[in-house]
């Protein structure tokens, strides 16, 4: 393995159809030619949130003109691959196995190895990728449909300190979104009317501060924001435009305190290991919301831990992230083959017990 890999990702996990190319010299960093993303939001505006069927069609109509892109960008062709990866899961089924049924041909075609990335362990390694992190650190895994604290070890190495019971931090930012009437993705709709708004109107809940541990809770919270709407309509008929931000900004406080004191407890947790560079990443596309981000900055400095993000283009779904998960993995001497399947949950600590209880196809994400 000593020696230049170049990698194809493939991504298609949820609303993004994504292609990246990148090059890695062997003990080097991992550069990014290409990195192309086909968002969804026009496909599912008009239904409040993403619909999976249609997001499912979208992608392998994508996938191919995607990875034409990229290959155009980046100056690399097909025959210069060493190998392809593709997010394998979790995520919605549909599109998952248009991303692996896509890299299946192509590397069938080509004659090269492939290479099943956890969609989670894309996140959690993006560190890696923009700043070279070392191992271990500690991930704040913050997105639409997750949320999880996890110490990284290795590439296929993770341990979950914490995570939601319930909702997502980005699925109640969509909730809300869609409560108020503002327009999705519903993340930077509320952060932007937030700006607007007073944070201290209404005293909505932090959910589990009162309890012990490291889990996090956010379905409350949308309920609370929920019954302070309906109180505003049925006492004034209506929402003025200062209600909403008022409400965005309040609801927005809550979330990043939530995230800030869970934060904190997780680190005191983490620093029990004596880590030799304490270290506290974040990525997700809860991680772009700029008031979050300053709560976990602040903890941080405060614990004399240091803190990382990745760029605002590499916090939402990208294909660069599956990408360089791929390379860790390759290089680690891992390799699929034909028989390798699209997985709707795939947790990256496969000795927690599931945060959300299991079923038919296993435990959940």
């Amino acid at each position: 393995m000593g020696k230049e890999l170049i990698i194809l990702g493939l991504e298609s996990s949820c609303d993004d159809t994504a292609a990246a190319i990148l090059r890695q010299p062997d003990g080097g960093p991992a550069e990014i030619l290409a990195s192309v993303v086909h968002g969804q939001n026009d496909l599912h505006a008009a239904f409040g949130g993403v619909v999976p069927e249609i997001a499912a069609r979208a992608h392998a109509e994508k996938l191919d003109i995607c990875v034409e892109e990229a290959l155009a960008a980046s100056g690399v062709a097909l025959r210069d691959l060493d190998a392809i990866a593709v997010t394998a899961g979790p995520g919605l089924i549909g599109g998952v196995m248009s991303g692996v049924m896509c890299a299946k041909g192509l590397a069938a075609g080509l004659n090269i190895p492939l290479v099943g990335v956890n969609h989670l362990a894309g996140h959690a390694l993006t560190p890696r990728l923009t700043d070279q992190v070392a191992f271990p650190y500690l991930m704040l895994l913050v997105s639409g449909g997750h949320c999880q604290f996890l110490i990284a070890r290795g590439p296929d190495d993770f341990t979950r300190l914490g995570g939601t019971i319930d909702d997502a931090p980005g699925e109640a930012f969509d909730k809300t979104a869609r409560l108020l009437g503002l327009p999705q993705p519903g993340g930077p709709s509320v952060e932007q009317a937030a700006k607007d708004g007073d944070s201290a109107r209404f005293a909505f809940p932090r959910p589990l501060l009162d309890r012990p541990g490291c889990d996090l809770s956010f379905s409350g919270l949308k309920t609370a924001l929920l019954r302070a709407r309906d109180a505003l309509v049925t006492d004034q008929g209506g929402l003025t435009e200062q209600d909403r931000n008022d409400l965005c900004a309040s609801f927005q406080a809550a979330v990043a305190d939530v995230l800030a004191k869970k934060t904190a407890r997780t680190i005191a947790a983490y620093l029990e290991d004596a880590p030799a560079e304490p270290l506290l990443a974040v990525a997700g596309g809860v991680a772009a919301n700029q008031t979050i981000r300053a709560a976990l900055e602040t903890v941080c400095a405060q614990m004399g831990v240091g803190f990382t993000a990745p760029p605002l283009a590499l916090c939402t779904d990208n294909a660069a992230m599956i990408a360089f998960a791929g390379l860790e993995r390759f290089r680690g001497g891992h390799r699929d083959d034909m028989r390798l399947a699209a997985r709707p949950r795939w947790p990256l600590d496969k000795t927690a017990p599931a945060l959300l209880g299991g079923g038919k196809k296993g435990a959940k994400a």
